[in-house]
């Protein structure tokens, strides 16, 4: 007997939150979220609700929209869709990317941020070091690899998109730039949800950026705000000294969030604060068994 999602109905001491036309929406928080973010594998039910529309990975028969991939239920409006879980990430303008360098070429970076096509970090894209705010010269083409090699990690945002789904990043912004002291690991794009920010502390005192493109960095937490950053040491190769309780830490926490995405459970800090907690009673290298995973899965479940 398949399962089926019904979109939830609104309690009789509340109104519909909807404009009079219909086509804005205007549902509560929490109604919203208990008709989204579902996990469905192929023909499984989302809704007999004939008012939706079915978009990608989805299909009508019998008057209910099923799901013909397996993947993340979402809705825009009235139109509903399924992205599924194992799809390469497609770039959309603003949004937060964690990328790795692959090339280095004429006045710009070919970027892996998991996706078909290398994205394309240009020259005048970036900040220079000291902050100064300048034409680039061919003396900074010159200088490059000083900026960026091959294999380096960066955070950036994309800033626009081309026709053959290729992407265009920047970093000019303090927040964004190379990363260093911590930890990579690669997650499923879906089930990293989108939110106001994706540079998160968690309460252990571990930092973790949250990649829309799947890709996450925990790191030691930086205690300096953006200001007072050495401008001088934003493109810097050299690592701070990170002691064994602060390495534990983060190899415990990037252990939560793979046992969190090898259970295909939405990825955000409460969820990872919550599996953090819970995985205390084990040592950081069983959380990652079978039987660690499942309890921690469970527990955060049931939070």
């Amino acid at each position: 007997m398949s399962v089926h999602f019904l979109f939830p109905k609104p309690s009789s001491t509340e109104e519909k939150k909807k404009d009079s036309d219909g086509d804005i929406d205007m549902l509560l928080k929490s109604q919203r979220e208990n008709f989204e973010k579902h996990v469905v594998i192929p023909g499984e039910g989302i809704t007999h609700d004939t008012k939706y529309m079915g978009g990608h990975g989805t299909y009508f028969d019998h008057e209910t929209h099923f799901s013909s991939v397996a993947g993340v239920v979402e809705r825009v409006n009235n139109l509903i869709s399924v992205r599924s879980l194992h799809a390469r990430y497609t770039g959309n303008i603003g949004d937060l990317v964690i990328g790795r360098i692959t090339e280095v070429s004429n006045k710009r970076w070919k970027v892996d941020i998991n996706s078909r096509q290398d994205a394309v970090l240009l020259l005048s894209a970036i900040n220079l070091p000291g902050g100064v705010q300048r034409r680039k010269t061919e003396a900074d083409e010159l200088q490059m690899r000083k900026f960026f090699i091959e294999g380096d990690l960066l955070a950036a945002e994309v800033q626009g998109t081309f026709q053959d789904g290729s992407s265009s990043l920047h970093t000019r912004n303090l927040k964004y730039g190379k990363l260093r002291n911590g930890s990579f690991l690669a997650v499923p794009p879906a089930l990293i949800q989108r939110s106001k920010t994706h540079f998160h502390t968690l309460s252990c005192g571990i930092d973790v950026t949250l990649g829309l493109n799947g890709y996450v960095w925990v790191s030691k937490h930086s205690s300096k705000p953006l200001d007072e950053v050495d401008p001088e040491s934003i493109y810097s190769n050299e690592n701070e000294p990170i002691d064994q309780a602060t390495r534990e830490t983060i190899a415990r926490v990037c252990n939560c969030i793979n046992a969190l995405s090898r259970n295909f459970m939405n990825i955000t800090d409460t969820v990872i604060n919550c599996a953090y907690e819970v995985s205390l009673k084990y040592p950081v290298k069983e959380v990652l068994k079978s039987e660690a995973m499942e309890f921690i899965v469970n527990q955060v479940k049931s939070s």
